[in-house]
């Protein structure tokens, strides 16, 4: 985790800092005398060469220091911390959607292989890749929300106001890990444990999901382990689109303002969530699968 951090610290920093842009001129306005602007970079330390103040930077993210808003003249932790929460339940209801329509459906198609279910199931599942969150979002609002009234457009602040949000990012997230678990089911039901379980005369379900289930798992658990961080991504698209006051939507206004660290800080925050989840993933594998944790005993 450590090196890929610091990685995307130092690309977001070079970033900004080729950008142009004057964030001193920023502050202060367009108006304000070229001595006050001068001034100004020497007390940010803008006129220090690029090592130092990248080295700076660093230390103070260390400390969780990320600087303070242009716009706001507040701390930027403070500020994405507030919005934090709301796209973690964006994301969390997104994915929840996911594994639970997506696995039981890959498992289907899977044991029904080249039956009308699994046709459908793929012919949907590739219409779900290939559909753009932002289209699907605004098909969404019109058809549920300006057609027939049933669910409000914008907002997250009712289980209602749940539903077209986490349905317009969850449902490609559902064809996806649908697709990984039917291949991974097909290539178990293959093996020759799963045959001698049913010479034995086992259930087909004991047989599925005591047997097959388990051992198709883990790279069922990898993608949706990498569907979690692309969904902390994809929710800049859409909560701009239903007005929800995450972190997404705070990023997209601070780059129309030219808020750099406000940027700085909201793909750090981004980063290190992804990298932490790829972590928590790697360590559920050993509960998964005992081959992996007898390695380590």
């Amino acid at each position: 985790m450590i090196p890929v951090l610091l990685g995307v610290v130092f690309i977001v920093f070079t970033l900004n800092y080729i950008t142009e842009g004057d964030p001193a001129r920023t502050l202060l306005g367009q108006r304000a005398p070229e001595e006050s602007v001068m001034a100004l970079r020497e007390e940010m330390g803008l006129n220090d060469p690029f090592l130092l103040q990248f080295v700076r930077y660093v230390g103070n993210v260390a400390r969780f220091d990320f600087g303070t808003s242009f716009a706001t003249r507040r701390p930027v932790f403070d500020e994405i911390i507030s919005r934090f929460p709301t796209t973690m339940k964006l994301t969390g209801l997104s994915i929840t959607i996911a594994v639970c329509f997506g696995v039981p459906l890959g498992i289907l198609s899977a044991t029904k292989q080249y039956s009308i279910f699994d046709g459908a199931a793929t012919v949907v599942g590739l219409m779900g890749i290939s559909i753009p969150e932002f289209w699907l979002s605004m098909m969404l609002i019109l058809f549920f929300s300006v057609q027939l009234g049933w669910l409000p457009p914008s907002g997250l602040d009712t289980p209602r106001h749940w539903i077209l949000p986490a349905l317009s990012i969850g449902i490609s997230s559902t064809a996806i890990i649908m697709r990984m678990t039917r291949s991974s089911m097909l290539e178990v039901i293959r093996q020759d444990y799963i045959r001698t379980a049913k010479a034995k005369g086992q259930r087909q379900s004991v047989i599925i999901f005591r047997h097959a289930l388990k051992n198709a798992l883990i790279p069922v658990i990898t993608i949706v382990g990498l569907e979690i961080g692309y969904l902390l991504g994809g929710a800049i698209l859409t909560e701009n689109i239903f007005s929800i006051a995450g972190i997404g939507r705070f990023m997209v206004e601070a780059i129309s303002r030219r808020d750099y660290p406000v940027i700085q800080g909201g793909v750090l925050l981004i980063a290190f969530s992804v990298s932490f989840i790829n972590l928590l993933v790697d360590i559920i594998y050993a509960f998964v699968d005992p081959r992996i944790r007898s390695q380590y005993r």
